[in-house]
């Protein structure tokens, strides 16, 4: 279901473009709120709530006990810890109560992969049971893979909930609470270039191929899905009819999308034909300058992933016979050239310019003065220097 939600919201995103900003706003709402979503936790002061969390780590702890109820989200990042990666840890919760003992059920998760969410595999314990109970011990790992940099642990009691629990969830009763987590000894991201279009990857040449990872060092710009994405950027030749871009034989279920420098949708694709989930997308390049092709994952997905990316240029005669023409050729007196608007030289078999419009605009292009011969004339368009030969009778 949610993938036929994103399949028609792209399908309308495509139809009707001048509505595409208000769009993308809708997804960003809902990105953001995916992103440490912070309207969340008990609407009550009373009863259940977490009463102690201790966690030692690597530099300093966290050593919180029970204070005042809080109304939603309890931001305690102002308490952290530093973490390394491939590390073991014991995290020690007390669910707890400041009023009646009803039951509930307990989680916590550190957002290891920074990426803004608490996904199901960062939880590193659960809890379920009525108040009094024993002292939760959470023991586990952080990732060989982690990147270094700052992220969060979040602990819910939610009072009448059921596992797992869900870290956005709002309710009654309970205790929703952020601690700040430090990783260090990680993945060095400072090198990684590509996590949005002010440091893209930059495809200079076609064909292009390179591997890449998104499960580490980038973090989630494209607004479709959460998952993290790398940009590449692209700016077409004028010689270029299409571009063809495969994810092909990634190893997650991959989502690709191309848009233009203000962020219009140019196109997308989620499973693409003869790819199993990987992605792949053909598009025309006819008016297009600088673009962004972005490989995300669908979902949460994230992973290594294969890409390559080729044009389709126009034929050689589509070039020379029918987009830009000297007529007549052979000439005596004078000629015009087919769609050609700027500047136009002549020039002999030496080499020589002899003859140079500097504003050439469609007229008749007089050669009264030129002996008869073979030439040259040069212009050109879109930046690019295009000759053709010209006989003098």
């Amino acid at each position: 279901m949610l993938r036929v939600f994103f399949f028609i919201l792209a399908v309308l995103t495509i139809t009707m473009r001048k509505l595409y900003p208000f769009l993308f706003s809708s997804l960003t709402i809902f990105s953001i709120n995916a992103q440490y979503c912070t309207a969340v936790g008990p609407s009550s002061t009373a009863d259940s709530n977490v009463e102690s969390v201790q966690l030692i780590g690597a530099t300093g702890s966290i050593n919180y006990s029970v204070g005042p109820d809080i109304i939603g989200l309890h931001d305690l990042t102002a308490l952290g810890t530093t973490l390394n990666a491939g590390g073991s840890y014991v995290a020690n919760i007390q669910f707890g109560t400041l009023g009646g003992n009803y039951a509930g059920a307990g989680q916590a998760w550190i957002d290891f992969n920074q990426n803004g969410t608490f996904d199901p595999i960062e939880s590193i314990g659960t809890w379920s049971g009525t108040p009094p109970t024993a002292l939760s011990v959470f023991n586990f790992t952080v990732p060989a893979g982690a990147q270094n940099g700052l992220t969060r642990m979040r602990v819910t009691q939610q009072e009448n909930g059921f596992l797992p629990l869900n870290p956005c969830a709002t309710f009654i009763w309970g205790s929703v609470m952020d601690f700040s987590i430090t990783i260090g000894s990680g993945i060095d991201c400072s090198g990684y270039i590509g996590d949005d279009t002010s440091d893209p990857i930059i495809v200079s040449s076609l064909p292009y191929v390179n591997t890449g990872d998104n499960s580490y060092c980038y973090s989630n710009q494209n607004l479709v899905y959460n998952s993290p994405d790398i940009y590449y950027q692209i700016t077409p030749s004028p010689l270029m009819q299409s571009i063809t871009v495969s994810l092909c034989g990634s190893s997650f279920d991959t989502f690709l999308s191309v848009v233009d420098s203000f962020g219009n949708i140019v196109a997308f694709n989620d499973d693409g034909a003869g790819c199993g989930t990987s992605s792949s997308l053909t598009f025309e390049t006819a008016g297009l300058g600088l673009t962004y092709v972005i490989v995300e994952g669908w979902g949460n997905a994230s992973g290594a992933y294969d890409i390559s990316i080729n044009a389709d240029f126009l034929a050689t005669d589509e070039l020379n016979d029918e987009n830009f023409q000297l007529y007549p050729n052979p000439t005596t007196t004078s000629f015009s050239i087919k769609g050609i608007h700027g500047k136009v030289e002549i020039i002999d078999l030496m080499g020589k310019i002899v003859q140079s419009i500097d504003q050439y605009d469609g007229e008749s292009i007089s050669i009264l003065n030129l002996k008869n011969g073979l030439y040259t004339v040069q212009f050109v368009k879109n930046d690019l220097l295009f000759s053709k030969k010209l006989t003098i009778n």
